[in-house]
């Protein structure tokens, strides 16, 4: 493969801007340039062995199982979709170690790694590395040795072989840039022992040499159906141009269960971990209890948080609901717990609060494709309920509270439901989400060197998406990628729902929290809920609280772009902005029929 030119790496990003995902915001899949004159591709394939061949149509076997003992199994999502699997397995052999794997990338990638091997000495030094793999009907095969400060590979690509020898580090990790993750077990070993603030060298095989730099690591605990698996998280930066972001997770036998790159929405986990019925435990309070909500036709899991002194007294309790995609209880966010950690703060000021997964997340039943933004509000009206059959509640002073796409949910539940006493609109949309993702899309193309004419194609081709999605014609002529994106019927109420139309059929009271640095749903919008809040007849104008320094997250940010989520060395909500969901909670559930 060529190496791009930097004109054809942002070809890649403008492109992108075009393209919403699910919620909101956009799919911005770039492209990798190494520092060296080596390239990768977003989430696809780069190496230089992996160009298409002539056999493209051809059928390849499956990969062999590996015969090493206690090999894990993996899966590879993309945008939340599977398109493969890795079998990997670390041994102890004679002078060192070696990781083995195998897997396949399902069409239009088509590769089958046939065998993955990555060999080291006994304390972890590289040695040899080697792949045999069928793309595209052809055989492609790496074989790399490593002697001292060279590496020397000899790459195979229909019977043609061609050589190369690279300088390394002698301590390097071998790999493959990003298309099969076995070898990232070394990393892994690595990470055990890596300080934060250190490099450890990176050699991705044929290619070149980066450098990852380790961040800070934090313990997590992940319950699957057998054993409460503890992990430690640990934040990487892997040294391209530019830099990507990264989150390696490890048990406590340093294996690898998990591999994300948020900013390519890739996930590589291990399947006990990947499995519905197992979810990680991110933040807890002593007394926090599993509940399980009757929904329509099936169960959503949650947590009932409560305060520590709650014993024979009825209180006022919180419904907290999450944002846009497959958001778990706790609404994890590049490691900032939205949810979780405002239920442990307003739980501390005397609220009961459940958090649930969403409906096709984590240990919730029920599926999403054929959901809408009104089928998951009667999700949190189904919360509402559960917690109304309770004897430890007060069943007339039920808040529901919402982040994102989430309080838009509340908002419609609120409509339906009298039983709702208060709503809360943290971060909310207050504009049809139409006018949200061209709102994003500006952002980003104001980013790029644009010419006049070319930023109003790509404004246009949003658009049309738009009307393609909400008429239902025209889906056809959107490239399939995208189709499956957008083509759902989340995203097309998402396009539709305009707030200031629902609030105008909602009589509770009203919270906007907003922070003034949130890039993804603009000041603006909490501006315009308070306005369609104040026109409402027979019904108080909502309270808003504007959040100095505070992102999407309703965490302390410096910018609020989305590039820096990774990076915040504060993953917190903010106090401020719980302080100020209590302080609103207590005057208007103290009133509350």
């Amino acid at each position: 493969m060529r190496p791009r030119s930097d004109r054809s790496i942002q070809a890649d990003a403008e492109r992108a801007a075009s393209y919403p995902s699910r919620g909101m915001t956009g799919i911005l899949v770039l492209s990798l340039r190494m520092r060296s004159s080596h390239f990768i591709c977003g989430a696809s394939v780069a190496l230089a062995l992996m160009r298409p061949a002539s056999a493209a149509g051809q059928q390849t076997a499956p990969p062999p199982a590996l015969a090493e003992a206690g090999a894990a199994n993996f899966t590879i999502f993309l945008r939340g979709a599977p398109i493969g699997s890795e079998q990997i397995a670390v041994t102890r052999v004679p002078g060192g170690w070696m990781i083995a794997s195998t897997g396949r990338l399902s069409a239009p990638i088509d590769i089958v790694a046939r065998r993955i091997e990555a060999r080291y000495s006994t304390d972890w030094q590289p040695l040899g590395f080697s792949l045999d793999a069928i793309v595209r009907g052809q055989a492609q095969q790496i074989r790399t040795t490593v002697e001292g400060t060279a590496a020397k590979n000899d790459v195979t690509t229909a019977g043609q072989t061609t050589q190369k020898t690279d300088t390394i580090n002698p301590s390097a990790i071998l790999t493959l840039p990003n298309t099969f993750f076995g070898p990232y077990e070394a990393l892994a070993v690595r990470l055990k022992d890596a300080p934060a603030g250190s490099d450890i060298p990176v050699y991705f095989v044929a290619q070149g040499s980066i450098a990852v730099h380790v961040g800070n690591s934090t313990p997590e605990q992940i319950q699957t159906t057998s054993r409460l698996v503890s992990a430690r998280r640990t934040h990487i930066t892997m040294q391209l141009t530019p830099p990507v972001e990264a989150d390696v997770w490890m048990d406590d036998a340093s294996r690898m269960i998990r591999f994300s790159v948020p900013g390519q929405s890739l996930e590589v986990v291990r399947e006990d971990i990947a499995a519905v019925s197992s979810r990680s435990v991110t933040i807890s309070r002593p007394n926090d209890e599993t509940v399980k909500i009757p929904g329509n036709g099936f169960t959503l899991a949650g947590t009932l948080s409560k305060p520590t002194q709650s014993a024979g007294l009825r209180l006022p309790a919180v419904v907290l609901v999450g944002g846009s995609g497959q958001t778990d209880r706790d609404g994890l966010a590049y490691g900032t717990p939205v949810l979780g950690e405002i239920a442990g703060a307003l739980a501390n000021d005397g609220y009961l609060v459940v958090r649930y997964d969403k409906r096709g997340a984590g240990q919730s039943g029920g599926r999403t494709e054929s959901a809408s933004l009104a089928d998951y509000a009667d999700d949190a009206r189904a919360a509402v309920k559960f917690l109304q059959g309770r004897k430890d509640v007060d069943p007339k002073r039920i808040a529901v509270v919402g982040h994102a796409e989430g309080g838009l949910v509340a908002l419609l539940a609120a409509e339906k439901d009298k039983n709702i006493a208060a709503v809360g609109l943290l971060a909310t949309p207050g504009m049809p989400g139409a006018d949200v993702i061209l709102a994003q899309q500006q952002r980003a193309l104001n980013r790029m060197t644009l010419t006049p004419e070319e930023r109003q194609s790509k404004v246009d081709a949003q658009k049309q998406i738009h009307d393609a999605v909400i008429s239902g014609k025209g889906l056809d002529q959107l490239p399939p990628e995208v189709r499956r994106s957008v083509d759902t019927p989340e995203f097309q109420s998402l396009l539709t729902t305009d707030p200031a139309k629902v609030i105008a059929k909602v009589r509770q009271p009203i919270l906007v929290v907003q922070g003034d640095l949130d890039t993804q749903v603009e000041p603006q919008n909490a501006d315009r809920l308070d306005a369609a809040a104040k026109a409402r007849k027979n019904a108080q104008a909502a309270d808003v609280v504007k959040v100095p320094g505070v992102n999407h997250l309703m965490a302390p940010a410096k910018s609020g772009e989305m590039s820096e989520y990774g990076t915040l060395p504060d993953r917190h909500v903010s106090a401020a902005v719980t302080d100020a969901i209590a302080t609103w909670l207590k005057k208007t559930l103290s009133t509350a029929r």
